[in-house]
């Protein structure tokens, strides 16, 4: 029972060729292709996340500062 040969490999990609088909395989491999391209996108531009937060929480504080300039301005 210990490993498998060469031959079992080779029966077990006939097998999965005939059951999911060339394009679906090649579909799924695009696929992790891209999400494996994506990740190590992600992983390598770490800290422009961070600066679009910071924008964006800037942006957010001042719009709130401005409603309240208004709502005291109203009062």
């Amino acid at each position: 029972m210990g490993g498998f040969s060469i031959w079992h490999w080779i029966i077990v990609l006939v097998v999965v060729l005939l059951i999911f088909g060339t394009k679906r395989l090649r579909n799924v491999g695009q696929d992790l292709g891209e999400a494996v391209k994506g990740f190590k996108k992600g992983m390598h531009d770490e800290d422009k996340p961070v600066e679009r937060l910071d924008d964006q929480s800037q942006s957010r504080n001042s719009e709130s500062s401005t409603s309240k300039d208004r709502d005291n301005s109203q009062q």
